[in-house]
């Protein structure tokens, strides 16, 4: 499994948006990017990471900020994620999970004794070059864009 530190090279990647848009780092270069993984569209926890995001993307924005989040689910399932929360920014369907392998973060889970494979809840601040500023694995959901403002003040 790749184990990304502050100050590598973010790892390139092609996807598709929820609008089944292709997106891949070269095309986020010259801004900074919080790419945040998460593991599940419309479960609670999720959910409140999402609107946590959402509710600060302007003061997110003013520092210099977009968002993208990642997870397994399909571009139509994303597409309702946002419609049903009002999101308003870029999710990626890493469906194939070929960018959380890239990132580390898709990982032997255990639920209730039960192991499987899911992705790790985790944040990568990007910078406009494509290095790794920042990696958050304690996600606090409900307050996200606060924990991210909290790291640059």
């Amino acid at each position: 499994m790749t184990h990304l530190q502050e100050g590598d090279m973010a790892p390139d990647f092609r996807s598709t948006t929820q609008d089944g848009m292709p997106l891949t780092l070269a095309d986020l270069r010259g801004q900074r990017t919080i790419l945040y993984f998460y593991p599940k569209d419309n479960t609670s926890g999720c959910t409140l990471e999402a609107q946590s995001l959402r509710d600060g993307r302007e003061e997110l924005a003013r520092m210099g900020f977009r968002i993208v989040g990642v997870s397994p689910d399909s571009e139509r399932s994303h597409r309702n994620f946002c419609a049903k929360h009002d999101l308003n920014f870029t999710l990626l369907a890493d469906t194939d999970h070929s960018v959380c392998e890239a990132y580390g973060v898709w990982a032997e889970k255990s639920m209730y004794g039960r192991k499987y494979m899911g992705v790790l809840r985790t944040t990568f601040v990007i910078d406009a070059e494509g290095r790794i500023e920042r990696i958050f694995t304690k996600v606090d959901t409900k307050n996200h864009y606060r924990q991210i403002l909290d790291a640059y003040e």
